[in-house]
């Protein structure tokens, strides 16, 4: 569920010329990349180009991406004062490039094809921001969450107010599916999620309900947390790969579908292995 163009050489030619955030500025831009995949395997969804840190930018977080490293925030979030710092966004004014991005997509896809828009959960947000980038073990975030509740809390609750208004921008602009990214959920166990994360991911799949438009709720290594990730919301749950499908299949429950469940290393599999 990731843009799946990013070994094209027509996306490469394109790289070679503008960095990600470039790329993200421009709607043309946007929707070239977007719809290279499409052109060339007639896949049945487009996902929009974009990174799911874009909203942080307009609250007030200085962000870069360096080669073969990932994210980095030059001015993480480490105490009350930061987060109450942290700017209201107007998602219409700030993020409009990846609105009218939308709307050039769909204007350029075939009726049967759909297009989908996401962001980040706010526990993912979160960890970009305290941390200030990428980590292995969270330990800056967990701290956080533990020492300062109250302001963890607020932090979040901005997350959500932010993460709302984007992906109802999103639909409004064009967006048919909406997918909620909380990549590093599974860093947390079970008890953890329920009591700092869960109830404001739900709060998110409630907003969006009245949108008529399906969800994705998608986490990574969250085999111990599908019952809870399913009841916090989403049409389509996803499934870590450790999980068998028909069990992932029941644990999420009834009237939901599910994505995922391949070990991305099958892939580097022979022909005849993968296709069984």
């Amino acid at each position: 569920m990731r843009q799946a163009g990013r070994f094209l050489p027509e996306y490469r030619a394109v790289r070679e010329k503008h960095t990600l955030l470039e790329i993200c500025a421009e709607p043309e831009l946007t929707a070239e990349v977007t719809l290279q995949p499409i052109r060339r395997f007639e896949m049945d969804g487009a996902i929009i180009f974009a990174d799911i840190l874009l909203p942080l930018v307009p609250m007030g977080i200085d962000l870069s991406f360096i080669p073969d490293v990932g994210p980095s925030i030059a001015n993480p979030i480490r105490t009350t004062e930061n987060v109450a710092a942290l700017r209201p966004v107007d998602v219409d004014e700030a993020l409009s490039s990846t609105f009218m991005a939308l709307s050039l997509v769909r204007a350029e896809l075939p009726a049967d094809t759909a297009l989908i828009g996401f962001a980040g959960a706010p526990f993912t947000l979160a960890s970009y921001l305290i941390e200030g980038g990428p980590t292995r073990n969270f330990i800056k975030t967990k701290s956080f969450m533990y020492h300062e509740p109250e302001t963890f809390r607020a932090l979040m609750e901005k997350l959500v107010t932010l993460t709302i208004a984007y992906l109802t921008a999103q639909a409004e602009a064009g967006a048919q599916v909406l997918q909620l990214f909380d990549s590093w959920v599974g860093y947390l166990g079970q008890e953890d999620y329920c009591r700092y994360i869960k109830p404001h991911s739900a709060a998110i799949f409630e907003a969006l309900r009245h949108l008529g438009c399906p969800t994705i709720h998608f986490g990574v290594g969250t085999g111990e947390l599908l019952e809870d990730l399913s009841e916090a919301g989403g049409d389509v749950i996803g499934l870590d790969w450790r999980v068998p499908l028909d069990e992932g299949w029941a644990r999420v429950g009834e009237g939901k579908a599910v994505q995922g469940n391949l070990d991305p290393a099958v892939l580097y599999a022979p022909h005849d292995f993968i296709r069984e």
